[in-house]
């Protein structure tokens, strides 16, 4: 298949022929092993990927076949390893690090999977054991060098020429439509569902981040989020077209660590980490030190005037000056010191966050997307005039978006159409003409809004919105929203499906209710216990008053739960890309929830 003259790819494994063509790098993957960062240039990468493509057509792999993978973070083999398949035609199905044993059973019965790579020894040991109770004849390897069961497909000599021909006929073989990958979606809402995308889908979303990400060849870029997250999969490959120097942290800890050695210029973020950095900087608002209480305190409200019509005047430019050296630049530091923008996605992110970091010199531009659409379907700028806090930006090239009125307002369901968009969920006809419209717009089952005719906000999942028994339809996010800007309440859940009145599942933000128990003379022991304090749950409830003076009434939080541990990726209450998993946090606190009602 000849590649477009215009864009030098029409397939995701020419990636590798345009970057070595137009850009070489010497870096173009980097991954830290050995106390040092290690680079492959681009021609090794190719060299890798070609000689592992020969070694599936010598083990007799054909177009179509599927592999299933399970990484955690990125690192350059995933992507050699990605590239192999494709250059074949070899289906990649990725499955997130903290699926359950149910979910991997699903997809590999469902996709009839002929080979598992892990990312470790650990994943290794447990893909064998859900393969041994299914019975089945697959193999399983994992990518930890120096362990039993390490894929020794990273280990091959040279090919030869008759093997590098025989390859070249297999990728002419290979077409635009062709699918990709199988990508599963979390299964918040029940069985996963195999999202396929083909080699147009993923091209599509690269050549639109083209135009709207400001990258430029040689710069650094740090990449944290795992492999299996479509956002920073398709994210790698717009990095390869651009030709900038990729760097990969090796774990969800390291990452600060790896942020201030690899000084990047960009990254891709999803909100949860951002939170817990602004967290921080709320702890110290009970500072003992009148004078650093005092500059934090005024970093919050310059950040809050950030960005609007306020933000103009002089006096203003002078403040934002003074808290930027003083306050804001410190956490710059923490990300390396030269990051200067950051595309933020996979869930909601708070505006008044957003504008903290942007004020300190980190342009903040939140983005919109579903693994559906390859996933990028609107980003707010980074050109001037072309950004909106509070929303996901303006719809990138080649994708349109539209609104199905649920009422006589403006709001209702978003609807996409374009080239990125999926041709449907593997072996679900049914679910898959459910999903789009009769004139073949994608349903999202978000619910958004236009804000100034452009910029699109989204105000709520379809299927979270509920109705109170009094019949008042509630969204939730953005009452959750709404209450996690008290520096005290760190996640929230908004409940109330069927009951009387609204409340709330909490988790404090133990860090800072620690320091204001020790200014109060308040003694402090473990999570578990503080949550029943008396005292703490006043605290609590003041805040719950204080933002609920701003709501109507049938929206007001009457009482609330309090949790005594983050809901995490890890404790099963969040979804791998960040959502909360409504049900089960609904169950886990089942008991506690039913007392509030049952006692009003």
């Amino acid at each position: 298949m000849k590649k477009s003259a215009k864009t030098g790819f029409t397939r995701v494994f020419d990636l590798l022929d345009y970057q070595q063509n137009k850009f070489p790098q010497k870096r173009a993957l980097n991954s830290y092993k050995n106390g040092k960062w290690e680079g492959f240039s681009i021609a090794q990468i190719q060299l890798e990927a070609d000689k592992l493509s020969c070694w599936f057509l010598e083990k007799g792999y054909k177009k179509g076949d599927k592999i299933v993978i399970v990484p955690r973070m990125g690192r350059p083999e995933w992507m050699i390893f990605d590239f192999a398949c494709q250059q074949v035609g070899i289906i990649l199905v990725p499955i997130h690090d903290n699926a359950s044993d149910l979910e991997i059973e699903h997809i590999i019965l469902e996709t009839n999977a002929r080979y598992c790579l892990t990312a470790d020894s650990g994943l290794y040991f447990k893909l064998k054991l859900v393969i041994s109770n299914l019975e089945l004849d697959l193999d399983v390897k994992h990518i930890e060098a120096h362990t039993a069961g390490f894929f020794e497909g990273f280990k091959l000599g040279k090919v030869s020429k008759t093997q590098l021909d025989e390859l070249q006929r297999h990728k002419d073989n290979i077409k635009e439509d062709d699918i990709l990958s199988i990508m599963y979606t979390s299964g918040s809402t029940g069985t996963p569902k195999g999202v396929i995308l083909t080699h147009k889908n993923i091209v599509s979303n690269i050549l639109s981040i083209l135009v709207v990400f400001p990258l430029k060849q040689t710069q650094k870029v740090l990449s944290f989020l795992p492999f299996s997250h479509i956002l920073e999969r398709t994210a790698a490959y717009a990095y390869i077209a651009y030709g900038v120097n990729v760097y990969f942290s090796t774990s969800r800890e390291s990452i600060i660590h790896d942020f201030k050695m690899v000084k990047p210029y960009f990254c891709t973020m999803v909100p949860r980490i951002l939170e817990k950095m602004y967290e921080y900087l709320q702890t110290q608002l009970l500072e003992k030190s009148w004078l650093k209480r005092k500059l934090v305190q005024e970093a919050f409200n310059v950040a809050k005037k950030y960005g609007d019509s306020r933000s103009k005047s002089v006096l203003y430019l002078i403040k934002l000056f003074v808290v930027r050296i003083l306050v804001l630049n410190r956490t710059k530091k923490q990300l390396g010191g030269k990051l200067k923008c950051m595309a933020v996605g996979a869930a909601a992110l708070r505006p008044d966050i957003a504008r903290m970091f942007s004020a300190g010199g980190i342009k903040i531009r939140e983005g919109y997307g579903l693994t559906e659409t390859s996933p990028l379907v609107t980003l707010n700028r980074f050109d001037p005039g072309m950004n909106r806090f509070g929303t996901v930006g303006i719809p990138i090239p080649g994708v349109q978006v539209s609104i199905e009125a649920l009422n006589a307002g403006e709001e209702g369901e978003i609807l996409v159409k374009g080239p990125n968009v999926t041709t449907g969920y593997f072996r679900q006809a049914e679910l898959t003409k459910q999903a789009f419209t009769e004139d073949g717009w994608l349903r999202t089952g978000d619910i958004g809004k236009f804000v100034e005719k452009k910029f699109l906000k989204i105000t709520d999942r379809k299927k979270d919105i509920f109705k109170t028994s009094a019949g008042r339809y509630i969204a939730p996010l953005p009452l959750e929203n709404h209450f996690s800007a008290s520096p005290f309440i760190q996640q929230c859940q908004i409940i109330g499906f069927n009951r009387s009145f609204v409340t709330a599942l909490l988790v404090p933000h133990l860090a800072l209710l620690e320091k204001w128990c020790n200014n109060q003379g308040i003694h402090w022991t473990s999570p578990q216990y503080m949550i029943l304090n008396i005292k703490v749950r006043e605290k609590i409830m003041q805040e719950i008053e204080r933002l609920n003076e701003e709501l109507p009434n049938y929206k007001r939080v009457r009482d609330f739960v309090l949790c005594d541990q983050e809901w995490t990726i890890e404790t099963g209450e969040m979804t791998a890309n960040y959502k909360l998993l409504r049900s089960q946090l609904v169950e886990n606190n089942r008991k506690e929830i039913d007392k509030i009602y049952e006692g009003k």
